[in-house]
């Protein structure tokens, strides 16, 4: 097959924190991401929180940690861009409209745990929240899109962040479990396709991405991730038992490292590197058991395997039917870093790689490396795929006819199109592309709202400002075109 399936979804892809506003409407309650304030592509964002004495501050968002004694909270003098999003909230009719002129097949979202659960830990879910999702929900039926539903993405409910312990406690499993169970019986008759988490492997990119980041930092990660894999894997065991309409996928931050030289050592650490920050997730997703290489990276850290190797029998019943997957970029990584240039973003992105071209924020072009990874991800499960997220950060002027010019959006797009489709001539199963931030939205590394992805601008800036009114991008017309002709009219 050299051109797109016929049935190819065609989409767009947002999170509920980042877009939809309301945080404290309709019965909502709060998340982490609402105590989070904004930052820039140079510094971070920053978590407040009140000491008992009352006395307020807040720690860097990565790396970072609340101290003793301290409560999360809504801080004067500081800016949460998340509380508003882009306000799908209470224009979710207008945006998915204009996702229809464009011709979307697929429209991912999430659903926000803390509007089902306010606190995570309920018995009875809020019918307000509900109500909303069932709305949206129709809405989207009404127009033959398809949703993409991710469960958990970046939303957990704080009460369950700041006083049972995150996913470092293991009663979190059921309360996910059951918030899974109330969700999947609402909407079974209008949710086909679930995802269980959101990049799952992005908890442990601190050690990744920072050089020396000590181990007691990222060793918690690891732990976590296995109670999110158990709880993954009692939901998949759940909708496969229940709910066999229910079509069950992972969702892994795309992590794709090349060695910067031809040194043998530099190869060895980028497969380590693909090993610890991409494979070793979603192996335990679709395969349903820990890989072998998973011992050396539980040695590196100081975990007892037998902690993770107890709960074989729960993870074999959690392989996924379908893997679906962020991409932005690629990084370089090399044994010799005296002689190296890096790129720098909100965390070191790697070497720099001579070959490609890089946005504002420090993130490289690469579509190529697309390819790549469908390829090699498809020989390794051969299961079907989907590029769930994918599109450029860049700074969008707002023209004064209403008008936003951002042919550099639309190079940047058409070639990852070049590159999918070549991959599907490569013999690859690929069913989806769902491009991130359709509708402009915060951005989660930087809390902005001027790095912009989407193919619709919002009047709105860094603090809350502006009309909220939507516009349409050039890239908004270049993607009706490139779906009308499924994916064969992309000049």
């Amino acid at each position: 097959m050299t051109k797109f399936p016929k049935n190819f979804f065609w989409g767009g892809a947002t999170a509920a924190n980042q877009y939809e506003g309301g945080w404290n409407e309709g019965g909502r309650g709060p998340a982490l991401t609402d105590v989070t304030t904004g930052a820039t592509a140079t510094t971070s964002r920053m978590v407040t929180y009140v000491m008992p004495d009352g006395t307020t501050g807040a720690y860097p968002q990565f790396g970072g940690r609340k101290p003793e004694g301290a409560r999360y909270a809504v801080v004067d003098g500081y800016y949460y861009p998340n509380h508003l999003g882009t306000d799908f909230y209470h224009r979710y009719k207008e945006d998915i409209a204009l996702y229809a002129e464009m011709g979307f097949k697929m429209f991912r979202m999430s659903i926000s745990w803390s509007r089902i659960f306010p606190k995570g830990n309920e018995k009875a879910p809020n019918p307000e929240g509900l109500k909303f999702y069932r709305d949206v929900f129709g809405e989207l039926r009404k127009y033959n899109i398809e949703p993409l539903v991710t469960i958990s993405h970046y939303d957990t409910p704080l009460y369950i962040v700041e006083d049972l312990g995150d996913w470092g406690n293991p009663e979190v499993i059921d309360l996910y479990y059951h918030f899974c169970e109330v969700i999947f019986e609402e909407y079974k008759d209008l949710v086909k396709y679930w995802l269980t988490f959101n990049e799952i492997n992005s908890q442990i990119m601190i050690g990744v991405f920072m050089s020396n980041a000590p181990k007691e930092l990222v060793a918690p990660g690891f732990k976590n991730l296995h109670h999110q894999f158990i709880a993954s894997a009692k939901v998949v065991k759940l909708a496969h038992e229940k709910y066999p309409q229910f079509q069950m996928g992972c969702m892994i931050a795309g992590m794709v490292f090349y060695p910067l030289t031809c040194d043998p050592k530099d190869v060895l650490n980028a497969q380590d590197l693909m090993q610890e920050a991409f494979y070793y997730y979603s192996d335990v997703q679709m395969r349903g058991h820990y890989p072998a290489y998973a011992r050396r990276i539980w040695e590196k850290y100081g975990l007892d395997p037998a902690f993770f190797e107890k709960d074989a029998e729960v993870l074999q019943y959690g392989a996924m039917d379908f893997y679906s997957f962020s991409y932005y970029q690629s990084s370089c990584t090399t044994t010799h870093k005296e002689e190296t240039e890096k790129v720098m973003g909100n965390l070191s992105m790697g070497a720099k790689n001579p070959y490609l071209q890089y946005s504002d924020w420090g993130w490289s072009w690469d579509a190529d490396g697309l390819r790549y990874i469908l390829n090699e991800l498809y020989s390794r499960y051969e299961k079907p795929l989907m590029v769930v997220e994918n599109g450029l950060g860049a700074y969008d002027t707002l023209e004064a006819d209403g008008s936003v010019h951002d042919g550099y959006r639309i190079d940047y797009l058409r070639e990852h199109v070049k590159a999918m489709k070549e991959a599907i001539a490569d013999g690859v199963d690929l069913i989806a592309y769902t491009t991130w931030g359709c509708t402009d939205l915060v951005s989660a590394g930087t809390g902005e709202i001027r790095k912009r992805y989407g193919f619709i601008y919002v009047d709105v800036d860094d603090e809350g400002k502006g009309t909220l009114d939507r516009f349409r991008k050039d890239s908004f017309y270049w993607y009706k075109k490139v779906i009308a002709s499924n994916g064969e009219d992309i000049d």
